[in-house]
């Protein structure tokens, strides 16, 4: 029997953490810049450049396109010269973020478009600048959604963290590996998937409080 003791399942734990909170603010904080570049250069929206938009487009569709691994992977030599090794929870880091900005791009762009074209006509009537449109009346008003999509992306990077285990990242995917599958303890395999569970409904949860607390509506 090799099961591994509760040290080692707190570790992993906080491994997986550390991963999903620093891919996950990289992630969305470069997938809403996007969002909103895609938003604004839009035909009939405030800063139109259908080149630009068009070009960004196809980029996130491919990036969108490409399963975890395989970009895992493809990454390796840019995860190794931005980190200095492919090993470890800081070199997973890297293709969790690429993996989810493009993801989480398209979640908040539909957001942005949902909002009424009546308030930005508006502020525009007004005078407004592109910049206090963005600020004032886009993000403000998509924000419930935004912060929605914010919890379905950091729900998808700890399943990408997992899977990342498995190539020698660390956290609780790595656990389940190595303890789990290649030493045939299945128990070991379920109490991380309790764990994951437990760490995903907690997200949800938290993700739908504040949601609910920035929808204006209610």
């Amino acid at each position: 029997m090799s099961t591994p003791p509760l040290e080692r399942y707190f570790d992993a734990l906080l491994q997986t953490l550390l991963m999903v909170s620093v891919s996950s603010v990289i992630a969305i904080g470069c997938g809403l810049l996007i969002a909103v570049v895609l938003t604004v250069t839009a035909s009939r929206s405030i800063y139109p450049r259908p080149r630009l938009h068009r070009g960004l487009s196809v980029v996130v569709n491919m990036l969108r396109a490409i399963p975890f691994i395989i970009l895992l992977v493809a990454l390796l030599p840019v995860t190794r010269a931005l980190v200095g090794t492919t090993l470890g929870t800081w070199a997973a880091v890297v293709p969790l973020s690429a993996n989810l900005v493009p993801f989480y791009a398209r979640i908040a762009q539909v957001s942005l478009k949902e909002v009424d074209p009546g308030l930005v006509e508006a502020a525009r009537a007004m005078g407004c600048r592109r910049w206090h449109i963005v600020r004032h009346v886009l993000l403000p008003e998509a924000l419930p959604g935004i912060v929605g999509g914010m919890t379905v992306s950091v729900i998808a990077m700890v399943n990408a963290s997992a899977m990342a285990g498995a190539v020698g990242a660390g956290g609780l995917g790595d656990l389940a590996i190595r303890y789990g599958y290649e030493r045939y303890e299945t128990r070991v395999v379920f109490e991380v998937i309790v764990i994951l569970v437990a760490l995903v409904s907690v997200i949800q949860l938290a993700g739908e409080a504040l949601a609910r607390r920035f929808d204006h509506r209610h």
